[in-house]
């Protein structure tokens, strides 16, 4: 005789329940705030942020538009997938362009080249400019250990920035989304998720991505022992010589400080397999950005970067 089993709850995977989780933040945020939105890239995280809201809130539509601040130094792979995304979908976009802000003196252009220090300023003008409230982003602690010091629900005063000694408990996934005017709040739905989650997760729900993920051959450079794409951004210099190799990004964002890696995994099974065995973050291996001083990250942060 077969005994049925019918007290135990159901069991989700471990990928099911980080989306139950990351669906559960974007309702609570979206209940809670008014004017909530969306950073979206065009990159991986954005693409599973957005994947998963949309999932949350169907049948209805996302209650909230997107941003993006814009380097003017993006892969054009991405920025093609950014805005065929947002058409298909029917979903608003505001685009904050860097470029604007160094045309009329407000930004000045960096002697390295790299403009991604230089979002912060766009970045909170925009949400100042729109009143956003509650800005989603992509952020997850596995990335750098600033972002580890993260809380799902992370304050930011009235100048935008971040002080982790203000930063509120969330026991049992409780949020607090209390904030004075002029403050807002960074949600991060993928806090707990990892590169690998999300690699994982994409094999899973069959989501499109920009084809620059998966390897190819690219004209590539080295620099700081990084793999960097040629561009008007200043890259190569006298004695950087640009070869052509097999090579994949595991993140994207300027040109100017995002490095390639040599690989040949050309499917998401092979990514999975890679990631799975590699001993470096993927903001490690391939953000220079990142590598400017021991404390980049926070010292970004704290200016108002996410």
């Amino acid at each position: 005789m077969t005994v049925v089993d019918t007290v135990s709850p159901l069991r989700l995977s471990h990928l099911d329940a980080l989306e139950s989780e990351a669906a559960h933040i974007f309702r609570e945020a979206a209940a809670e705030f008014e004017r909530p939105v969306l950073l979206f890239s065009g990159g991986k995280d954005s693409i599973v942020m957005l994947h998963v809201a949309m999932k949350a809130f169907w049948p209805a539509k996302v209650p909230f538009g997107l941003l993006h601040v814009d380097t003017g130094h993006n892969f054009p792979e991405v920025l093609e997938y950014r805005d065929r995304t947002v058409a298909e979908h029917g979903l608003r976009l505001e685009v904050a362009k860097v470029q604007d802000y160094i045309d009329d003196g407000r930004l000045r252009e960096r002697a390295d080249g790299t403009r991604n220090p230089l979002q912060t300023v766009p970045l909170l003008d925009a949400i100042n400019a729109h009143r956003f409230d509650a800005v989603f982003g992509g952020g997850r602690r596995d990335e750098e250990k600033a972002r580890a010091k993260e809380r799902v629900f992370s304050l930011r005063d009235e100048f935008g920035q971040w002080d982790p000694r203000r930063q509120r408990p969330e026991l049992w996934s409780l949020y607090n989304g209390r904030h004075r005017p002029g403050e807002h709040v960074r949600v991060f739905p993928l806090s707990n998720w990892t590169e690998l989650d999300v690699w994982q997760y994409i094999e899973q729900e069959k989501i499109e991505l920009p084809e620059i993920y998966f390897a190819h051959e690219r004209e590539v450079f080295k620099r700081n022992g990084m793999w960097l794409t040629p561009g008007e951004w200043g890259g190569p210099k006298d004695g950087e010589t640009i070869e052509t190799r097999s090579v994949r990004y595991r993140t994207v964002g300027d040109m100017s400080c995002t490095g390639a890696v040599d690989s040949t995994a050309a499917t998401l099974q092979d990514i999975i397999t890679e990631i799975a065995a590699s001993t470096l973050t993927e903001r490690g291996a391939t953000r220079a950005d990142d590598k400017m001083s021991e404390a980049a990250m926070e010292d970004r942060k704290r200016e108002g970067y996410f």
